[in-house]
């Protein structure tokens, strides 16, 4: 019989997550996972101490909100400091990063059923070194002769499988090969990825995931995270169940129904969950066991997936309505009451009429982000900063014009009419008429009002109407022009030249993604403006010269912005995401762009440093959570970069005992 002292059980389980292939008393839920199906032991009252954190505060109310996009649809006075007194804080994981308290230097043991080793090591992600085993840990272990004789450094795996990743001339083989190595060795595919973000995250993110979800049905291997269909309503929170970890802190889920500028992929659209959480782990050091990415399939509208003989999801229309508001409200309470209040849940790429009315209905009781409409809002308001810096004036001076008013383009010009708000202290409503937007119909004036869905309504100014983008370049002229329809080669010539006619120095963003949508590319910016635009893409373009000139365009990803908020939510223990967390979040974002950058026409930092950026704007962010009094992670930290850096994930390999 077996007898462990309490001590002994709280020592263990402060800082893993350990299996036993025993029965012990507080044994909890039964897991699938892998191969088998086993009992993962959670002590019901030793392991897991979480702290009490009431007397959280309602914040002072002075901060300017975007919620006046989404303010009709929750009701008047409803704000995300308008805490629920009966919403509680409770769930959730007080020590986030346990597994990493110890340093590199100590040894951990590799707990999966019982001690992970020999054959299952090796099929272990999470655990396996592959030829990096030391001879200590192949005897420790039982891997004598399932591998080959040779020890070897990850910086030598690495060095390797770089070569490698550069012999395929196909951009899918590239991904293919990076998610098999996440499948096989998590450490080695976060420390290739984080040492190689420049060359790397176009292959795991866009414009590489795009075809990847287009494809999803015929590259498919193995299930990467959840899938919930209307065929498991009324049963949702017992299918998060069966994910095999419990203590996650950031889920990304979509519907498929708008991916990048692709359209409605339905079940497909895995590939960019998938693709954003393992940005969050390798740019925002968030954990990659505490991500969960999370497909909701309701069907698709798409003809051609429907006929696909490889199609993995439902074959039917999509629903709507009713049943999807009911399966989508499900679906949000499950997940609160299976992880806690303070889990982040970022929608992705939902359309329009769905993505305002989600983000409307929960951010007043859910730890809720939309990337689509406030990450690209935060990173472009930070280009749009670093760019008045060579371009000169206050943001206030300056004239917007966006084509495209859909998510991506009311969310942007809400945040920078809150910022011009912000500084002059005028109302959002007066800082507002100096942006315009266009959309597929023409300019969006007052005339227009009857027949405009309610996002686009605030945006409706007393103009006469105008048909094309062109047009309205030449009547409104802005300074700074910014694309986001998702339809490619809108920006002509004309439409640059026309730019460049009334401006010495013309901000371009073509923001459409993939490559194939963009609005137009670095070299016709450049060429068609005689060098004179400050361009940046949604998408990488190579360097390009004109005149004997190399200009470098930016790009404006998305992925500058949203780890570095996860991270700060996290870190903070937030429970509801504010717009002024955002602005913070640009302002960090901006201050990255140094003096050298913007001598070279960069409006946005290196990739290179990302996790350092990343840092700047969780400390950003989580300051201004603890200001709003949103945070619950008490006392705040007196250095919050510094502890945002030692929260990090680290994917060091680390010594087994």
């Amino acid at each position: 019989m077996l007898s462990l002292n309490k001590s002994c059980i709280l020592g263990v389980a402060e800082s893993t997550e350990v299996f036993l292939s025993f029965f012990l008393l507080g044994f909890g839920e039964q897991r699938i996972g892998g191969r088998s199906r086993e009992w993962r032991w959670r002590p019901r009252e030793a392991a897991v101490v979480v702290r009490s954190c009431g007397g959280v505060g309602e914040g002072n109310g002075r901060g300017i909100s975007m919620e006046r996009l989404t303010k009709e649809r929750r009701g008047e006075g409803d704000s995300v400091l308008d805490l629920d007194p009966k919403s509680g804080v409770a769930g959730g994981v007080q020590d986030v990063y346990g597994e990493d308290q110890a340093t590199e230097e100590h040894f951990i043991t590799p707990w999966t059923v019982s001690v992970a080793s020999g054959y299952s090591l090796l099929r272990d992600p999470h655990h396996n070194k592959g030829l990096a085993f030391s001879e200590k840990e192949r005897d420790a272990h039982y891997l004598r002769g399932l591998l080959p004789p040779v020890c070897i450094s990850q910086e030598l795996q690495e060095k390797k499988l770089i070569h490698n990743l550069r012999q395929y001339q196909v951009p899918l083989q590239r991904y293919m090969a990076m998610m098999d190595l996440q499948e096989r060795n998590e450490k080695l595919f976060y420390k290739l990825l984080i040492e190689n973000v420049e060359e790397l995250l176009p292959v795991v993110y866009t414009p590489t995931v795009g075809e990847a979800c287009q494809k999803y049905g015929g590259i498919f291997r193995r299930p990467q995270g959840l899938y919930i269909s209307l065929k498991e309503k009324g049963k949702i929170l017992e299918v998060l169940k069966n994910w095999p970890e419990r203590r996650i802190q950031v889920i990304v889920v979509t519907d498929g129904e708008r991916i990048l500028g692709l359209g409605d992929l339905g079940c497909q659209g895995m590939g960019i969950p998938v693709g954003k959480l393992s940005l969050y782990s390798a740019l925002g050091g968030i954990r990659p066991s505490a991500c969960l990415p999370i497909t909701i399939d309701v069907g698709t509208n798409n003809e051609q997936l429907l006929k696909d003989e490889f199609y993995i999801g439902l074959r039917q229309r999509r629903a709507t309505g009713k049943e999807y508001s009911e399966l989508l409200h499900e679906f949000m309470r499950a997940v609160k009451q299976n992880y806690g209040e303070k889990v982040l849940i970022q929608f992705e790429d939902f359309a329009n009429h769905n993505a305002f009315e989600l983000l409307a209905k929960y951010g007043t009781t859910h730890l809720v982000f939309n990337d689509d409409i406030q990450g690209t809002a935060s990173v472009v308001l930070a280009g749009v900063v670093a760019a008045l810096k060579l371009v000169g004036g206050t943001i206030t001076e300056h004239t917007f014009l966006f084509f495209g008013a859909g998510e991506a383009g009311t969310g942007i010009a809400e945040l920078i009419a809150l910022e011009m708000s912000k500084q002059t202290k005028a109302p959002v409503e007066e800082t507002r008429k100096k942006i315009w937007l266009v959309d597929s119909k023409g300019l969006i004036v007052k005339s227009r009002m009857e027949s405009l869905q309610h996002f686009k309504k605030p945006w409706a100014h007393e103009h006469e109407p105008v048909g094309s983008l062109l047009d309205a370049v030449k009547t409104i002229k802005p300074t700074v022009l910014i694309g986001s329809a998702g339809v490619g080669k809108t920006f002509t010539k004309e439409v640059v030249e026309a730019m460049t006619s009334f401006n010495e120095k013309p901000v371009i963003l073509a923001l459409s993604n993939p490559t194939s949508q963009s609005e137009c590319t670095a070299e016709e910016a450049y060429t068609w403006s005689k060098g004179r635009a400050l361009f940046a893409s949604g998408s990488p373009f190579d360097p390009v010269e004109h005149n004997g000139k190399i200009y470098l365009p930016g790009q404006a990803n998305n992925a500058y912005i949203f780890p570095g908020i996860g991270l700060g939510l996290v870190i903070s223990g937030a429970i509801r995401v504010h717009d002024e967390m955002l602005l913070a979040a640009s302002e960090a974002l901006a201050q990255q762009v140094t003096q050298e950058n913007l001598d070279k026409g960069l409006i946005y930092p290196p990739f290179k440093n990302i996790r350092k950026i990343s840092a700047q704007i969780a400390a950003n962010v989580a300051a201004k959570a603890y200001e709003l009094g949103l945070a619950s992670h008490l006392p705040r930290p007196a250095d919050l970069v510094k502890y945002a850096e030692s929260c990090m994930y680290s994917p060091v390999y680390r010594s087994y005992r």
